[in-house]
């Protein structure tokens, strides 16, 4: 007899005595969060609502037959994954139309973040049939319970980056110019080409990496963005396991630096191009400010169409410069000073 022989009908009725006195009403979907990777994590509301409904709805029939089996429960499956889910809908408001409970239960964590689900809520809502919640296990909440973001005041849920390079560097563009807490998935086969994009992206930025959440191996370690890529090989261990990173929100003296660095690096890379071809003057800046080259040469196209903006304007010299400005005086080729 297996341990899970024994233990299986004292779960059941522990969670029967727990919540066997609650409401379960007919005709309603029952979205379920299931455990992220430790079994102990399933609440007893969520084992009764499970052995209760008439049937379960799930992203791999598979992974929830393990579980259904590992409580001692049978039910019959929908498989309802991001490539049929419009389509199996209708099968689980056929269900719910006849007066029976359904389940729906993504593979880990909770239906509908970074998963399945939100078309198969909609569409029971639209159909008129209630939804019921069953919170749980999430490893956007776990992550951030563990970061010690002390500076975050909300986050916000970005789940995974674009898989392709220049897609993912706009999208870490965009996460840099929110000063938020940020939340990304990744899949370890992909993990060191963000880590490389955060660290030439984001180098300052505070990031808590969270690798095997609630599992035998979980790691979590903070560090900035610039040393990523040396911690993940520094132990061939850190590239294994789904991961949660966690992108600190920026403290107001950071802000303030790095609007201070900004001011800085456009007055360097507006000297630097009216004395040199484009691509040398953002090089130089790039050497001299550790910037990274791709978003130094987008910004210094922005300031030159700015510029030519602003000389087509009816405005006169004096005008255009500000009068607490100093006039910059660059040595020419011949090493004579010149305006």
């Amino acid at each position: 007899m297996s341990l899970d022989t024994i233990v299986s009908p004292l779960i059941l009725q522990a969670a029967s005595a727990a919540a066997g006195h609650q409401q379960h009403p007919a005709s309603a979907l029952y979205v379920v969060a299931t455990p992220i990777g430790n079994m102990a994590d399933m609440s007893l509301r969520a084992i009764h609502v499970l052995s209760l409904v008439d049937a379960v709805a799930c992203e791999d029939t598979r992974v929830s037959a393990g579980l259904l089996q590992r409580l001692g429960l049978h039910r019959p499956l929908i498989a309802l994954h991001e490539h049929n889910e419009e389509s199996a809908a209708p099968l689980v408001i056929e269900r719910l139309a006849r007066g029976e409970r359904v389940a729906y239960v993504s593979d880990a964590g909770t239906p509908a973040i970074s998963d399945p689900g939100a078309r198969l809520v909609a569409a029971v809502r639209a159909a008129g049939f209630r939804v019921v919640p069953l919170p749980g296990a999430s490893s956007v909440v776990t992550a951030l319970s563990a970061a010690g973001d002390v500076a975050g005041g909300g986050f916000r849920f970005v789940g995974f980056v674009s898989p392709k390079a220049a897609a993912r560097a706009q999208d870490l563009r965009t996460l840099d110019s929110d000063p938020g807490t940020c939340v990304l998935f990744e899949a370890p086969h992909r993990i060191e080409a963000l880590a490389d994009a955060l660290a030439e992206g984001l180098p300052t930025r505070r990031l808590t990496v969270c690798r095997e959440l609630t599992k035998q191996f979980e790691d979590i370690h903070t560090l900035d963005c610039a040393a990523f890529p040396a911690w993940l090989a520094a132990d061939a261990d850190h590239r294994r396991g789904e991961f949660v990173l966690v992108l600190h929100a920026r403290g107001a003296s950071e802000a303030a630096q790095d609007d201070a660095g900004a001011v800085s690096t456009d007055h360097l890379l507006r000297t630097l191009m009216a004395e040199l071809p484009l691509k040398q003057a953002v090089s130089l800046t790039a050497q001299v400010t550790g910037g990274a080259r791709n978003a130094l040469y987008e910004h210094a196209l922005a300031l030159r169409d700015a510029a030519g903006a602003d000389q087509e304007a009816p405005e006169s010299r004096d005008q255009a410069v500000p009068a607490d400005l100093p006039p910059t005086r660059l040595p020419d080729r011949r090493g004579r000073s010149r305006r």
